[in-house]
C-alpha cells in the first residue's frame, strides 16, 4: 500500500515475522506472541503472560531495496517501585546478518509492578516512531529484531522500497525453551541474549521460547513445543522450579518425564537436548522460594535472596544440585531407548571458575559479558563436531 510520497506501506504478518507463534490483532496494530492462543488461554498467572508476550528472538524478517526503513510501535515500559529504573528496550536493524542501526522507544504503555505487594497496573501510552536511515543500496535482506523484554505492539511499517518475504534461508530451526536466562534478562540488546548469539555461531534460525520466571514445565508450553515445526530442540529446565518452590522431588521427575513425552509426539526423532541449571550460588543447596532483597532496593540495587531452608532438601525440597543429579539421570534412562535425546550439564556453560570472573550482578541473573561465555559454551558442545546439534546428527 502507498503511504506518503516514495514510502509504502507493507501489512505486518506472520509471512515477515520470525520467531512468533502466534500474531494478535489490537486497536493499534498487532502484538507478537511467543505462545499460541490455545496455550494463552491456560496462562494461570500474569508473570507467564507478561513474559511470553515480550518478543525475544522476534524479528521482522523481509527483502527489499529500501535505504530507509520505518517502524510504529508501542512499547510496555516496566515499573518496579523501589527498583532502579529500567533501560528502554533496543530494537537492532540488521542487514545481511550485520548489525546496522539500533533505535529504542522512549515512551509507550507503562506497566507498574509492586514487588512487595505483588499488584500491577497499566497506563496507555503513544505510539513512537523508529526510524533507521542510510541503509545501502540494492536488494538486501533486513531483519528487526524487537526489544527482548519490553512487550511491543506493531503498528506500522514503511519502506521507501517495496518489500518481499524473505527468501528460505536453508538454516535449521532451534527451537529452545527456558527461564529468564534464556529469556536474556540483563542482556543488553536482542541480539545480545545467549540464545540469539549461539544461534548466530551455530548457524540456526532461532525460536525463543524462554519465559522469565515461567519454565515450569507447564503442559501448555510442552504441546507448543510439540506443534512447532523445528530442526533442532532443547530444554533447559531447573532454576524456575528451585526459586518459584513450585513442586517436590516426587512430583519432578514424572513432570520432565511427561514434558518430554509429549515433545516427542511431534518430534519422534528430532535431536533434544536437555540442559540443566548453569550455576546460581543462592540456589545450589538452599531451596527456593526466591525474593527480591528489599535491603538491596533501599540502596537502589536489584538483588534476589533464596528464602529455604537447606534441611528441607531431605523432605524433597528441590535445589540445584537436585535437579543436576535427577536430570542426568532421568535422561541417562530414556536415551537407551532413544538415541537423538541428550544431557548438557549447566556448569559446563557457567560454573564456578566463571562465577569468580563474572560474578551474577543480581545474584541470579547473567550480565552480557556472561551471555555472550554461555552462548560461546553452548554453541561449541551443542553446534560443534560431534555435539548432538552438528550437521551430523539432524
Amino acid at each position: 500500500m502507498n503511504t506518503r510520497l516514495g514510502w509504502t506501506a507493507t501489512p505486518i504478518t506472520l509471512d515477515i515475522l520470525r520467531g512468533a507463534l502466534d500474531l494478535e490483532r489490537t486497536e493499534r496494530g498487532v502484538l507478537p506472541h511467543r505462545l499460541p492462543a490455545h496455550a494463552r488461554e491456560q496462562i494461570p498467572d500474569g508473570q507467564l503472560a507478561m513474559a511470553e508476550s515480550q518478543p525475544s528472538g522476534v524479528r521482522l524478517a523481509f527483502r527489499s531495496r529500501a535505504t530507509a526503513v520505518e517502524l510504529d510501535v508501542v512499547a510496555t515500559k516496566r515499573v518496579y517501585p523501589g527498583a532502579p529504573p529500567r533501560p528502554d528496550g533496543v530494537y537492532e536493524l540488521l542487514v545481511d546478518g550485520h548489525l546496522a542501526g539500533r533505535a529504542s522507544a522512549p515512551d509507550g504503555d507503562t506497566l507498574t509492578v509492586d514487588l512487595a505487594s505483588g499488584t500491577a497496573h497499566s497506563r496507555p501510552g503513544p505510539v513512537e516512531t523508529l526510524r533507521f536511515t542510510g541503509l545501502p543500496d540494492g536488494e538486501k535482506h533486513i531483519e528487526i529484531w524487537l526489544p527482548h523484554d519490553e512487550t511491543t505492539e506493531l503498528v506500522a511499517l514503511r519502506t521507501d522500497a517495496p518489500v518481499h518475504p524473505p527468501q528460505p534461508s536453508g538454516r535449521p530451526v532451534w527451537l529452545h525453551h527456558g527461564s529468564s536466562i534464556s529469556h536474556g534478562s540483563n542482556a543488553a540488546t536482542p541480539t545480545g541474549t545467549w540464545p540469539a548469539l549461539a544461534a548466530a555461531r551455530g548457524g540456526a534460525e532461532l525460536i525463543n521460547l524462554g519465559f522469565g520466571g515461567s519454565a515450569l514445565l507447564d503442559p501448555f508450553t510442552a504441546r507448543a513445543i510439540r506443534d512447532t515445526a523445528a530442526d533442532l530442540i532443547s530444554v533447559k529446565i531447573g532454576i524456575n522450579l528451585v526459586n518459584a518452590d513450585l513442586m517436590r522431588l516426587r512430583a519432578f521427575g514424572p513432570a520432565v518425564h511427561g514434558f518430554l513425552d509429549t515433545i516427542r509426539e511431534g518430534h519422534p526423532t528430532t535431536p533434544l537436548l536437555v540442559v540443566s541449571p548453569i550455576l546460581c550460588p543462592i540456589h545450589e543447596n538452599t531451596p527456593g522460594p526466591c525474593a527480591p532483597d528489599f535491603s538491596a532496593m533501599s540502596e537502589g540495587r536489584l538483588r534476589f535472596i533464596a528464602t529455604g531452608d537447606p534441611a528441607e532438601t531431605a523432605a524433597g525440597k528441590l535445589t540445584l544440585t537436585v535437579i543436576r543429579d535427577e536430570l542426568a539421570r532421568l535422561v541417562g534412562q530414556r536415551a537407551a531407548t532413544d538415541p537423538h535425546l541428550h544431557h548438557l550439564d549447566g556448569l559446563a556453560l557457567y560454573g564456578p571458575t566463571d562465577h569468580a570472573e563474572l560474578p551474577l550482578p543480581d545474584d541470579l541473573h547473567p550480565d552480557p559479558a556472561t551471555h555472550r561465555r554461555i552462548a560461546e559454551r553452548f554453541a561449541g558442545l551443542a553446534f560443534g563436531d560431534g555435539g548432538p546439534f552438528a550437521a551430523e546428527n539432524r
